[in-house]
């Protein structure tokens, strides 16, 4: 593990795997680094990148300097950035691809950038977020925050989330659980229900937009609202992949991007 310093005085904690140009990449909501390299790292190594994987802030082992704004997440990850030398390729999963493309707005350091399934809801697929979704997590006891996202964002069933309850995992989430609000905030507006805003047009990197084909058709959706917004993107679908996509059916993608 090695660490950078953020602008604001924050150890961002990361690992890199490999010997080439510089990947970065970072999860979404609850995500960590793992305390190692995962498979996608592995396999983008393989592929002849360097990887960086971190924690982002107030996870794993990095730190957690309050107040909380997006913007110190975009500095984390320019921090990240320069660790790898100035300049990178980044992949963000989920909510961290938004975190991702908020960055790519005003950090020209990313020369491409790569997401899977954003969670974007531009039509009536899917209910949008409560009004209140932040404030609620903000209030919330973790195991609070945890039930609200997975009922509120997620969409589980009560008898799935009971039983996560009772699983040795719910702990683990528990402890990143105040995180949930940092991505909540990331998210804003775009899980409303409304169209795009004219301010995604100011990523000016390659963008690649990907989403699973048997994924919530609101995802499918999303992703084809943000490439249509985006000035320089393409859209791909992976046939029967969903959010929990198989590292071994993306990683191909991703090197021809990045390599290309």
């Amino acid at each position: 593990m090695e660490t950078v310093t953020s602008r604001d005085g924050t150890a961002i904690a990361f690992h890199r795997t490999g010997d080439g140009p510089a990947v970065v990449l970072f999860a979404g909501a609850l995500g960590t680094r793992g305390g190692g390299p995962g498979q996608l790292e592995v396999l983008l190594a393989s592929a002849g990148f360097t990887v960086f994987g971190y924690d982002r802030r107030g996870r794993g082992d990095s730190g957690n300097t309050l107040p909380y704004a997006v913007e110190r997440e975009v500095e984390d990850l320019e921090a990240v950035i320069g660790a790898a030398g100035g300049s990178a390729y980044v992949f963000g999963m989920s909510s961290g691809g938004q975190l991702a493309l908020r960055s790519a707005r005003v950090l020209p350091q990313i020369h491409k950038l790569a997401v899977y399934e954003p969670p974007i809801i531009v039509d009536d697929s899917r209910e949008p977020l409560p009004a209140d979704y932040v404030d609620r997590l903000d209030a919330a006891s973790p195991g609070e925050a945890l039930t609200i996202f997975m009922t509120d964002a997620i969409g589980l069933p009560g008898p799935v989330l009971d039983q996560m309850r009772g699983g040795p995992l719910w702990p683990a989430l528990e402890g990143v659980a105040h995180t949930l609000a940092y991505d909540g905030r990331v998210v804003g507006e775009t899980m409303s229900g409304h169209p795009l805003g004219a301010e995604w047009g100011d990523v000016a990197a390659p963008v690649l937009v990907v989403t699973g084909g048997a994924s919530d058709r609101f995802m499918r959706d999303g992703a084809d609202a943000l490439a249509g917004v985006l000035p320089n993107a393409s859209c791909q679908v992976l046939d029967g992949q969903d959010h929990n996509v198989d590292p071994k059916v993306l990683a191909p993608l991703l090197i021809d991007f990045f390599r290309g």
